[in-house]
């Protein structure tokens, strides 16, 4: 029977050191290539454009009045809309931007 072929220390570490190199390529590899595309933006409409415009008049009134304290609450609301502009609003005006 034959001996086993006996390592040091040294080459125990290196062959280790190797090892977790490719590791650490190979995920970083596959999470580039598996990120998501970036979604292109969608365009607002003309009456969503209004209504984020007059918006952002009211928040810088409110800011210049110094009532600026963040929050602005509509109380609009069209029955039977054809165009909600729910996420076109929650967009631009998103608390952590």
């Amino acid at each position: 029977m034959p001996k086993p072929i006996r390592m040091s220390r040294r080459s125990w570490v290196a062959a280790w050191a190797v090892l977790c190199a490719a590791g650490l390529a190979a995920t970083a590899k596959l999470n580039a290539t598996s990120a998501p595309a970036p979604q292109p933006e969608k365009s607002v409409s003309a009456e969503c454009a209004e209504r984020i415009a007059d918006i952002e008049t009211q928040l810088a009134k409110a800011k210049l009045e110094g009532k600026g304290d963040g929050m602005l609450v509509f109380s609009r609301v069209q029955v039977g809309a054809e165009d909600d502009c729910r996420d076109d609003l929650r967009n631009p005006f998103r608390g952590d931007q």
